[in-house]
């Protein structure tokens, strides 16, 4: 016969009053697993969101993410109110600014544009868009900061050593051979420093915006600066860093952009980088085209404004998108480095607000890929805002950002930075 065993089971210290939680939380009739679920990661602690590809893309309201809804419409009816008073016709807008210029004549493809457009997002959701968000349109020289991206992808890849180095190390060809081209480095083009001299696609140097005050023909004929020395905007030289980026990656820059930025950060399959009817080159036995780095003479990028948000928030997030770093954390800094000479610009095209020069009401921080039109595409990070904006004027730049900042309500609170800063 077994004697049977009576267990006596001591609760140990603290947890009489974990158990007398329990025993309330049931008498007054609530969900238990609702209350005792383990705490998760706070909203300023969880993971950055990203939308999927297509029209995958999250919304929320101004309020979800911590801005006013009525100055995000005020923000928005200013925007609207301000497009751009230049021709819808881009082929004729292209003749009236650039048509008194020598060698004006397009040689690339021109599209007549659609309705004023935008997009603002917020923690990377959609909180406002309007216009046609998704209709391809020229964007002029924000293709700049496609060009220079895949030159990222270049250096990032050890296809380009150092950024110091000459460039005709790399690209043996007549557009370096000169005694001043020889001394022009990857830094000096990527900064529009360079002060390359020659002709390119039909296109000599001197024939973009040959400054008003100085006869053409000394111009024409004037020494050349050392490379990095001077800054001068020039779209011919830009079209040089594309020529030079063709022959380090020995593939079409569209190819090249697509399979390591494009598709990877969801964006459609409407976007066209197109170069120009002249610009064809022979590379390994085949026929590859030499894109344009904006839309001056034609061509460019064509793109929607929801594929220029994407490419927005990918800078802002530091060229991360989800688990890939597509764009190494040591470019995007370089980009953001100004330039000694222009300290308002990094790469191209990289605008910055460097002491707040560019745009007084955002913040120091604030960066743009920007073209004409105008094309914007403007990073908070204090904010975690990108702004989007198309054909839009320019002037009235500072004043848009300034009413979107001043709609943002949580930034002392999730540390995003003060309002006005």
């Amino acid at each position: 016969m077994h004697r049977s065993r009576r267990v006596v089971w001591s609760m140990p210290a603290g947890w009489s009053a974990l158990a007398g939680l329990l025993l309330a939380i049931s008498a007054a009739g609530l969900p238990l697993a609702a209350q005792a679920r383990p705490q998760g990661r706070s909203p300023a602690q969880a993971a950055p969101y990203y939308p999927g590809p297509g029209d995958d893309w999250e919304r929320r309201s101004p309020g979800q993410v911590g801005m006013d809804p009525r100055l995000l419409d005020d923000a928005v009816a200013f925007a609207k109110a301000n497009e751009s008073r230049n021709p819808r016709d881009l082929a004729l807008e292209h003749e009236v600014l650039f048509g008194r210029e020598p060698h004006s004549e397009a040689i690339g493809p021109f599209k007549a544009r659609g309705d004023m457009t935008g997009i603002i997002l917020r923690h990377g959701y959609i909180v406002a868009e309007w216009g046609e968000p998704t209709r391809v349109d020229m964007t002029f020289s924000m293709t700049k900061s496609f060009l220079s991206t895949t030159v990222g992808l270049a250096y990032d890849r050890g296809l380009i050593r150092d950024l110091n180095d000459r460039v005709a190390t790399y690209v043996p060809t007549d557009e370096f051979a000169s005694e001043h081209n020889r001394r022009i480095t990857w830094d000096h083009l990527l900064r529009q420093t360079s002060d390359w001299e020659g002709t390119l696609w039909g296109k000599p140097d001197w024939a973009d915006r040959p400054p008003n005050d100085v006869p053409l023909m000394e111009y024409v004929n004037r020494k050349h600066n050392a490379p990095g020395t001077s800054y001068k905007y020039n779209d011919v030289r830009v079209n040089v860093l594309a020529f030079a980026a063709l022959q380090v990656w020995r593939r079409p820059l569209p190819q090249v952009l697509r399979e390591h930025v494009m598709d990877p950060i969801g964006a459609s399959n409407t976007w066209r980088w197109h170069g120009y009817d002249n610009s064809w080159v022979l590379l390994d036995g085949q026929m590859m085209q030499s894109v344009s780095g904006g839309g001056h003479w034609g061509g460019g990028m064509f793109i929607s404004a929801r594929d220029q948000a994407r490419f927005g928030l990918l800078t802002l997030r530091r060229g991360r998108w989800k688990d890939r770093q597509i764009l190494s954390e040591a470019w995007v800094k370089m980009a953001l480095t100004p330039t000694p000479v222009q300290p308002t610009y990094g790469f191209m095209n990289w605008f910055l607000n460097t002491e707040r020069r560019q745009w007084p009401s955002a913040p120091a921080s604030t960066f743009c890929h920007l073209g004409s039109g105008t094309n914007l595409a403007c990073q908070l990070p204090e904010y975690d805002l990108v702004i989007v904006a198309r054909w839009i004027e320019r002037g009235a730049m500072d004043e848009f950002l300034k009413r979107v900042v001043a709609s943002v309500r949580d930034a002392a609170e999730d540390g995003k930075g003060g309002k006005g800063r």
